[in-house]
């Protein structure tokens, strides 16, 4: 008889359903209900529209998953969802939870498919794309966008703590959407020329983001593919999660690019869900089967990958080191200038 406890097999095997109930309290905004103070499950239910059948062991498995305490019949929430899924607060996550409830049921319901025939799995095949329709609709592409934004804020607040931008006066955010990591990196560095650099649909949303955040005119948008246009000139070009939607001639080619852009003594900045040289983080692994799941030549690569192709570039290898504690960032330096 094996002694060998099949528990670790039995919570691997229903990992999803405890994530499908934070996914649900995010929709049904129970953290915010609880943002004046603890209510009781009755209460709580009704403020949040529980149906009383299922409301109890909905609750007490967030407990349980450390999302709300439960004392003398009374809920509140965590330290953790108080901080990041109440809504209007500005560290609010709960914007890409919904996103990853959405984007990854669909497409990782079809691995076994993708594994046999190495096809990507859309969201919607007939639409095509990770991201499916959402570019035709302005309303869908805000929602995406803003549980990105949810993300981009903190790495943003990082990136600016992490790199000494006071030597540089310029950066361009290459893919950078509706120029949400741009505001985060110019308000903690008033000093900095910015320019968002993504395709000519974006604009619209990036005017009206950047209206919003009251930067109209602080941050320039330039329109274009990376692959064929020009890229903006700076002293610091940042690609965040874009060499992993390549294969490794691609990101090589594209980093041949952006070394022409980057001005002498300037830098390049790379994050993405790096895997570690061993390929044994099982998180950076997933992220990266996710990415070979939705697009045809994307993965994430090695850190150790990374830093020789900003090598082979014509860069020097500035290192690499963790962000976000899910993340790695690799810098490179082009010769010249100041920085040397």
């Amino acid at each position: 008889m094996t002694t060998t406890d099949p528990g670790p097999l039995i919570r691997l095997t229903i990992a999803d359903c405890g994530a499908k109930v934070l996914h649900s309290a995010v929709q049904l905004d129970v953290f915010t209900a609880l943002a004046a103070g603890p209510l009781d499950a009755g209460e709580l239910a009704a403020a949040a529209g529980l149906h009383p059948r299922l409301a109890t062991d909905f609750l007490d498995a967030l407990a349980g998953l450390g999302l709300l305490a439960r004392e003398d019949g009374r809920y509140r929430n965590t330290p953790l969802a108080d901080t990041y899924l109440v809504q209007d607060r500005d560290t609010y996550l709960g914007g890409f939870i919904d996103l990853t409830n959405e984007t990854l049921y669909g497409t990782w319901g079809r691995l076994t498919e993708a594994l046999r025939t190495g096809e990507p799995q859309h969201l919607d095949p007939d639409k095509g794309g990770f991201v499916g329709d959402r570019h035709a609709d302005p309303e869908k592409m805000k929602r995406f966008l803003k549980g990105l934004d949810a993300f981009s804020d903190r790495m943003g607040v990082e990136l600016a703590e992490a790199v000494d931008w006071s030597g540089y006066k310029s950066f361009v955010d290459l893919g950078g959407a509706r120029g949400n990591l741009a505001a985060v990196l110019v308000e903690r560095h008033p000093h900095l020329e910015a320019t968002c650099y993504d395709l000519p649909r974006t604009a619209p949303i990036f005017d009206e983001h950047i209206g919003r955040l009251g930067l109209t005119g602080r941050i320039a948008f330039t329109a274009g593919d990376f692959f064929t246009d020009p890229i903006p000139s700076a002293d610091v070009i940042v690609l965040g999660h874009i060499l992993h939607g390549f294969d490794a001639d691609r990101s090589r080619a594209l980093l041949r690019r952006v070394f022409e852009a980057v001005r002498p003594g300037g830098a390049v900045l790379i994050y993405d869900r790096m895997i570690d040289d061993g390929r044994r983080n099982a998180d950076r692994l997933l992220s990266s089967l996710h990415m070979r799941l939705v697009s045809p030549d994307g993965g994430e690569y090695r850190v150790a990958d990374c830093r020789a192709w900003v090598t082979a570039a014509g860069f020097t290898d500035g290192g690499d080191r963790p962000l976000l504690g899910t993340h790695t960032l690799v810098v490179g330096r082009r010769p010249g200038g100041d920085h040397d």
